[in-house]
């Protein structure tokens, strides 16, 4: 189950695009909210079922990534169907994501855990990507020795690259206007006399 990194010269097909213009747009929305602009989509037999974009500012809570959304509204609305865990993860099991960025350690991590089917993202996370650029915890055999522990992680198929110059262009805008909630650094700076 490696990482696919197709280039971005190859063509993917209209239906893949489709959706990753859709996690663009979450993106957009994740930007206008003054959030790290990334965003997906789940897809369940070729329909949107569930969007997420970053909240993390908005509710001052670092684990609200744009999948963690996601998932979280998908799995409430299945337990309010009144399906048990099984069912759950068998609907995971048919579902795929789109996601501007690659998906970070602990995303990668819980899409493992709940079985989703694939993932399919736009630019490589060098500092914090779980699908390959750190560690592959899409791969139910982690190399490096890492693993998810006895949690039942199932691993996935990933592909990136999929329009990864209008997520770094994304990414790029943001981190130019400056995060204005970035904490404040703790050291004073040193003055030479």
């Amino acid at each position: 189950m490696e990482t696919d990194n197709i280039a971005s010269s190859e063509r993917f097909s209209p239906e893949i695009l489709g959706f990753m213009q859709l996690a663009i747009d979450q993106a957009k929305l994740a930007l206008d909210s003054l959030e790290v602009p990334v965003g997906c989509v789940i897809v369940e037999d070729g329909n949107v079922i569930a969007a997420g974009r970053n909240r993390t500012n908005e509710t001052r809570n670092a684990t609200r990534h744009a999948e963690m959304e996601a998932l979280d509204v998908l799995i409430i609305q299945w337990q309010r169907t009144g399906f048990t865990a099984a069912e759950v993860a068998e609907k995971f099991s048919a579902c795929s994501l789109y996601v501007t960025c690659e998906p970070c350690i602990m995303c990668a991590a819980a899409l493992s855990i709940i079985g989703i089917k694939e993932v399919y993202y736009g630019c490589a996370n060098d500092k914090f990507g779980g699908c390959g650029s750190i560690l592959s915890l899409h791969s139910s055999s982690s190399e490096a020795g890492i693993s998810i522990g006895n949690c039942g992680s199932k691993g996935f198929k990933c592909c990136g690259g999929i329009m990864a110059s209008e997520a770094v262009s994304l990414l790029r805008d943001f981190y130019e206007q400056g995060n204005p909630n970035a904490p404040k650094p703790h050291r004073s700076r040193v003055t030479q006399a």
